[in-house]
Order: C-alpha cells, then structure tokens, then sequence
C-alpha cells in the first residue's frame, strides 16, 4: 500500500535558527552572483562621484550647484552625493564587495592548490564515450606504446600519470591560476583605492603670473584630504609662477584652440633650499616632495585699480576673472569694504571684444588681441559681515545699490558717480590653475589592474583538458591503442591534442609542433 504525502501531512521544516541563517547569509553573500552585483552596485555608486562636483576636490562649484538647485541640492548633499567616496553607503557596498571576493578567493584558491598537487585521473574504461575518441593499432609492445606516449606529453608540458595500461595527462591549470589572480587583483585594487583614499590628498589653487604658492592648507582655494590625513604635515614645498605661456591656433580648423600650454615656475623642494626652475605642462606635472603638480587651467587677471572717494587706493592687484567660454569670455568680481564708501563691483572681461544685439558683449577670439572690461559698480552693505560664508566669485547686491554701468579699455578710468572712486584698467595679467595631488594608492592599484588583466587574459584564453591513452592486445597480437579527451567547454577545441596524441604514436617520439 502505498500512501502519498499532502502538503498538510508533511512534517514541518525545523527552524533555522541564527546559526543556519549566518551560515546561510555567509554563502549568498560570497557566491559569485552576489560579488558581480556588488561590483555592479559599485559601479553604479561611482556614478555621482564623476557627474555632480565633489566637496574633495570643488567645493565652490559644490556650493554654486546646491544654490542653483534648492529643491535637489540640500536632499542630495544630506544623502553625501556631493562626497561619494566619503559616504557611509558606498562605504557599506565597498566593504561587502571585498568581504564577498575574500570568500570567494581564499576557498578557491585552497581546491586550486590541492589541484596542482594531485596527479590526473585515470583513464575511464570506456574511452569511446568521450569526446575526440581514436582507436588504431600499433606493432610495438603496450610498455614501449605508453612510454613513448608519457615521454611526448611530458615534453609539451603535460601532466602526466601512468597505471596499468593506461596513461592520463591534464594540461591548462593556468586557466584556473589566472581566474584567481584576477580576483586578488581586484581584491589588492580595493585595498589600493582605499589605501589613496585614507592616506591620499588633493588640492586646487590658482596662482597669478609673478606671485607664488606654499604648501599649507591656507593657501588653497580648494581641499580635501583622507581620513587619516594630517593637514599639518604637508610637504613644505613652494613654487612661484614665473611665467605662463599660451599660444592659439588661428588660421586651421581648430581654431581658438591652445598649441602651447605651460609654465615656468621657480620651486623651493623645502625651507632653505635652493631654488629650481621647472617647466610644467598638461601632461608634463612637476613632482616635487611625494606630491604632483598638475597644470589645469589658466585664464586672465585684469589690473583693476580701485580707488575710493578719499582718493585711497583699495585694490591695485590683478583681479582673477574665470572663463566661461571656449573664447575666455571671463566674469569676475572686486569687493573693496574697506572703501568709503564700500564698494563692489561685477566685471566681464573679453580678450577680444565683440558686442552685438543677440550675444551682447562677448569675445570672438581667446588671445587679448582686443580686451575690454564691461564692469557694473555698486556701493552699499557687501554681506561680509552676516558670518554667511561667501565666493569671491560672485558679489551679493541684494543690500547694494547700483553706480552705473561702463566699459574700459587698458589705460581707461572711470571716474564714479557722485564722487564715489574710480576705477583704472591698468593692463593684463594671466593666472595659472594647478591640482597638487598626493596619492599613495596610485602605483599599487595599477599594478592589480595590469595583474588582472593578465589573470583575465588567462581565465579566457588557457583551455583546461584531460587526454588518456589506453592499450590493450588483440587476437593478432598488435596492441590496440584508444585515444580521447575532456574538456569543460566546446569538444572541438579537443581535436588538437587527440592529433598531437596520434602523432606522438605514428612517430613513437615527440613531434615539434
């Protein structure tokens, strides 16, 4: 008699329990599935790092970006989109992912080992069941047939083992070996990304020709370090700008575009050291102390000298105007609270100016081949003073009126309404931007990318197979010799070897290939 289970018969399933759910959790988690979702996850994380600006290395366009956007701006900098790298989320898939390639790597890589210490299989009874299979006659003796056979396969590199009429070799564990180098690779490559990231440093600064730069954190306009950096122990380097070449396509296609992109500096290694002089380029930084110099931008300072109603000069400094187009149509602004009365004033400078009815002012060349300034002054409370910090790229009015508008040429004055100050277009002055990078992680992480691609190189292109011989006599008292093989993937990538099998016998001594 024969009873069948129901589903309301079928004793139960025991609990669990928190032992069998962390064994559980512990298997998913280091399966290979769930690693290639991690490093999707990963990848995808990165995404924000690279598209929105980053607190590390912007914090001015960070803040430019949340003012401009006050609905997304606020809601993503709480969700730390504006510091990924920093952020507790892409921490948390960061570490899972180099939790899941451990316990991915290490098991696997202890069955490789054991692997290359054992020796292959022996040969199945029924060769004809496998793939490439060959059966021919020999008039040597079974010994001289196996002998010859082992000795042309441990001449190619085969592994070889022997039994009693039978010979089995395997070939291509460094396919297995490059599929584990290329998760260690990835593996030594997160632990070379957060090694830079917690002992890594960069900073942004703008340097006008003729004035100079010391490695202290006061002086960059922009900074962000690892967790673990000190700001106090920078290198103490300093370097002067020289001089800043630039010079401009005109008559090709690429018109408008830099030929010439360098500057000569004057660098000081430490406190007391003689000085160097140095070129820097764009793909030419300097290295000075651990840290790179990258050269990444440059533009114009005009020479706005400002005077106040007393007649005191309050600003006679080349004024860095940013480019806002290919052509350096270029926006800037002086503050002067010192003043009397405080003054302020909007600038828009063009090295060569245009004006029309659509565009308005604006340059048609990058060259100061024709510069003009187009200011805006005003005068009342600058909002220095509410403890709110401010850009000094951007001059806030909402407590300001406005003076007038003008435009000057070098050598031009504008003498101000109601006996308020002047301003003078003194000349031109160019500024250099540099990004001084420390990263410690650099060199190892391309090191683990070359390994791994190395290891992936093997993983796709070493095959793993297995080829045995077996012998035995016949009624005539030749030998009969069956060759096959095996191999994981398509059988007739077998076809070669179970050849060079047949070859080895035709021969009866190893044959070049």
């Amino acid at each position: 008699m024969t009873q069948t289970l129901t589903s309301e018969s079928a004793a139960p399933l025991p609990p669990m329990g928190t032992g069998g759910f962390l064994r559980w959790a512990w298997r998913q988690l280091t399966s290979m599935r769930i690693a290639l979702i991690l490093l999707f996850l990963l990848a995808i994380a990165s995404i924000p790092g690279s598209v929105l600006p980053q607190n590390g290395t912007d914090p001015i366009r960070v803040d430019d970006w949340i003012e401009n956007n006050p609905t997304w701006g606020p809601l993503l900098e709480r969700l730390g989109f504006f510091d990924v790298y920093a952020a507790p989320w892409f921490a948390a898939v960061y570490l899972l992912l180099f939790i899941s390639l451990m316990g991915c790597v290490l098991p696997r890589t202890m069955t490789h080992l054991r692997a290359l210490r054992s020796v292959p299989p022996a040969a199945p009874r029924r060769l004809d069941r496998l793939a490439g299979f060959r059966s021919m006659t020999d008039a040597r003796l079974p010994e001289q047939v196996l002998q010859s056979v082992a000795d042309g396969l441990r001449a190619r590199r085969w592994r070889v083992a022997s039994g009693d009429g039978w010979v089995a070799a395997e070939k291509g564990y460094l396919r297995e070996t490059g599929n584990l180098l290329f998760h260690v690779a990835l593996v030594a490559l997160l632990i070379s990304v957060a090694y830079g990231a917690l002992f890594g440093w960069r900073g942004n600064v703008i340097v006008r020709q003729g004035t100079g730069f010391s490695d202290t954190l006061t002086q960059y306009d922009a900074w962000g370090g690892g967790r673990l950096v000190n700001p106090d122990n920078l290198p103490p380097f300093a370097f002067t700008l020289d001089e800043f070449r630039v010079e401009f396509e005109r008559d090709s296609s690429q018109r408008g575009s830099p030929r010439l992109f360098e500057a000569e500096v004057t660098v000081y290694p430490m406190p007391g050291a003689e000085p160097q002089g140095q070129t820097i380029r764009v793909n030419e930084p300097l290295l000075v102390d651990g840290a790179k110099v990258f050269l990444v931008g440059h533009g114009y300072a005009p020479v706005l000298v400002v005077r106040d109603a007393l007649g005191r000069v309050v600003n006679d400094q080349g004024v860095v105007f940013l480019p806002q187009d290919g052509n350096f149509t270029s926006t800037g602004v002086v503050k002067a609270p010192d003043a009397r009365p405080a003054l302020g004033i909007q600038g828009l400078f063009l090295p060569t100016a245009a004006v029309d009815e659509i565009r308005g002012p604006h340059s048609i060349f990058p060259a100061p081949d024709d510069p003009a300034v187009f200011m805006s002054a005003w005068t009342g409370d600058l909002g220095l003073d509410s403890g709110v910090p401010q850009s000094i790229y951007r001059l806030d009015t909402a407590n300001m009126t406005q003076l007038g508008l003008e435009s000057l040429r070098p050598g031009d004055v504008w003498e101000l309404p109601e006996g308020t100050g002047s301003i003078e277009f003194a000349g031109i002055q160019r500024w250099a931007s540099f990004q001084i990078a420390h990263d410690p992680g650099k060199e190892p992480a391309l090191i683990s990318s070359m390994l791994a691609l190395v290891g992936l190189m093997l993983s796709l292109f070493v095959r793993r197979r297995r080829v045995w011989v077996r012998v035995t006599g016949n009624a005539q008292g030749d030998t009969v010799v069956q060759v096959a093989g095996l191999m994981r993937s398509d059988d007739a990538d077998l076809e070669p070897d179970v050849t060079e099998l047949v070859d080895i016998l035709a021969e009866g001594k190893p044959v070049s290939r």
